[in-house]
């Protein structure tokens, strides 16, 4: 195997996510090629109404990369839930610092300031771990009404979910619709977490350094952990939840 690089161009240090993870699936090439295919059609047929919804994940980051390397008209938005890990929000900044000659700008979305202190003072800091539906309020507070002022003007929106990232996630298509009708991308839905990797070694594009510490899916700081070895990708969120009730909501699948 040929030595894997680091954002910067030099080589990955050990135990990083890329020294562990990067490695191309025999058809890693033409998942590339159709993810832009499909993010060129996104922009087409969505002219001006089209935005990328990101976690700032690794997934997430490839999509960004994608839109600005391409230089493709599509906006790029995400949810500051006011309880992500520090790594996590950094990048914002990251991302409009690293892709500045392509004029990216992130759109940031927050959580309704009274709601938050309502729920907070009615349920407490650590109400996510009392029950399911405390926790899924939160989750409503944060992301879910943010998310729908982010997609309120627009008609189609993309994301960076891959079928092996759960079992709600197996059956998704590239193309579907959301619960309002509008389209809804999912340009990475094929690809293998080594894929993933691979294009990060190559392009050298920069993420979240908690990847490196065994947290494949990060959401907010309260709710993710480190997996251990053979946990499944998403055993590190909502840990404490049945496993089928591990979704905020921003991507159930029906």
């Amino acid at each position: 195997m040929s030595e894997v690089s680091s954002l910067f161009g030099g080589p990955a240090p050990a135990g990083s996510a890329i020294t562990l993870y990067a490695h191309a699936s025999p058809d890693y090439a033409a998942k590339v090629h159709a993810t832009i295919e499909l993010l060129k059609a996104a922009a087409f047929e969505h002219a001006d109404k089209v935005v990328q919804a990101t976690s700032l994940g690794v997934e997430d980051m490839v999509v960004t990369d994608l839109i600005a390397r391409h230089r493709l008209p599509i906006a790029i938005g995400t949810l500051e839930t006011g309880m992500l890990n520090p790594e996590t929000a950094s990048l914002i900044g990251t991302i409009e610092t690293h892709y500045a000659d392509a004029g990216v700008h992130v759109e940031v979305y927050k959580p309704v300031a009274d709601a938050v202190i309502e729920f907070v003072q009615k349920n407490g800091e650590k109400a996510m771990y009392e029950s399911i539906d405390l926790r899924k309020a939160c989750c409503g507070i944060r992301k879910l009404e943010p998310l729908s002022r982010m997609l309120a003007e627009r008609s189609a929106w993309i994301t960076g979910l891959r079928r092996e990232q759960s079992n709600n996630r197996g059956d998704m298509a590239a193309r579907e619709s959301d619960d309002k009708g509008r389209a809804k991308f999912n340009p990475m839905i094929d690809w293998t977490w080594g894929d993933v990797w691979h294009y990060v070694s190559v392009n050298h594009v920069p993420y979240n350094p908690l990847h490196d510490q065994f947290m494949p899916s990060i959401g907010c700081a309260p709710c993710t952990r480190a997996i251990a070895v053979g946990e499944d990708f998403r055993a590190g969120r909502w840990w404490w939840e049945d496993e089928k009730a591990k979704e905020c909501g921003l991507h159930v699948h029906k």
